[in-house]
């Protein structure tokens, strides 16, 4: 089971029990506090940090993803990414064993880079979650969103009390969202008590008690308890919020401003906008209102999602 740290992540841990494989697994991904909490009762493979587009840590972990497959009696590989399957995949396919690399569900109107690099790559079998881009190349398997559904509380917005507040960046080293952090110091209640989880946002000067990384146990604890969650539209941080039964507040970072490299997380909070699973709003459009109204609504499952099928 192969995933960089994150998103990507996240999505590998909540489709595991949907995919038709035993529970003999070995993670390989980076070790950071959201990894290690994820993954406590898990046997890991440890890798080195794999920064977007690294192409010398890509070779770096392909070489050290060798001792995995010397010693262990692997017989398939899964992945979602992003650079650690660029990593591992090529390197089980030198030796014959089946890969399955399933496209981020970011991803929404097509591949990443990693995806088509991968698809050049013989023997690596393709997965969208996103029905409307399946191809020849592409299967649609199912989705990491499937199974949840947005219900309003039996109260007005304007009833409802803000007293506490998760806000969570990711984890990216490469890209802060400091314009985000600005705009919410901005329009949050007064008193509101809040969880900053920044990654690498630089906060100076701006007088909060913001933390870089949370174990995933501490921040799914913080948001189930929190009124409001506002977060970037990352993939991770959008499922933990569902995951805690909360309707998010989702916030793409845009390119434009060296937020992120591509526009990727409009897609996804477009997408979730339109399941009825989070608001949306850019920086500007997030205000006090915005947090009330999503503070009234709340997700639950539906049941169980269907397998996610591996060909």
């Amino acid at each position: 089971m192969v995933a960089n740290d994150g998103g990507h992540l996240m999505q590998l841990v909540t489709l595991a029990p949907r995919l038709p494989v035993d529970e003999d697994r070995l993670w390989m991904t980076v070790p950071t506090a959201q990894t290690r909490s994820l993954l406590a009762d898990e046997r890991v493979h440890w890798m080195a940090p794999a920064p977007t587009r690294d192409w010398g840590a890509v070779l770096r972990n392909a070489w050290d993803s060798r001792a995995a497959f010397k010693d262990e009696e692997i017989t398939s590989v899964v992945s979602t990414g992003a650079s650690l399957a660029l990593s591992v995949l090529p390197i089980a396919r030198t030796h014959g064993i089946p890969c399955y690399y399933l496209e981020s569900a970011t991803r929404v109107h097509g591949p990443s880079l990693s995806g088509r690099l991968l698809r050049r790559v013989p023997g690596v079998r393709l997965y969208t979650q996103h029905e409307s881009w399946s191809d020849r190349h592409w299967s649609y398997g199912g989705s990491v969103f499937d199974g949840y559904e947005g219900v309003g509380l039996e109260r007005a917005a304007d009833t409802v009390a803000l007293r506490r507040v998760v806000v969570s960046l990711g984890t990216s080293e490469s890209y802060g969202f400091r314009r985000l952090v600005e705009r919410l110091l901005a329009v949050l209640p007064a008193g509101a008590e809040v969880l900053w989880q920044t990654g690498s946002t630089d906060v100076t000067g701006l007088g909060i008690d913001a933390r870089p990384r949370v174990p995933a146990a501490e921040l799914f604890e913080a948001m189930a308890d929190a009124d409001a969650v506002v977060a970037h539209a990352g993939t991770g941080s959008a499922l933990a919020a569902l995951q805690a039964g909360k309707f998010p507040v989702l916030v793409p970072r845009r390119p434009e401003h060296g937020e992120h490299v591509d526009d990727h997380q409009l897609q996804i909070a477009s997408m979730l906008g339109e399941r009825g699973l989070a608001a949306t709003a850019e920086v500007d459009g997030v205000t006090a209102d915005l947090l009330f109204a999503a503070a009234a609504t709340r997700v639950r499952r539906r049941g169980n999602a269907a397998p996610f099928a591996l060909v």
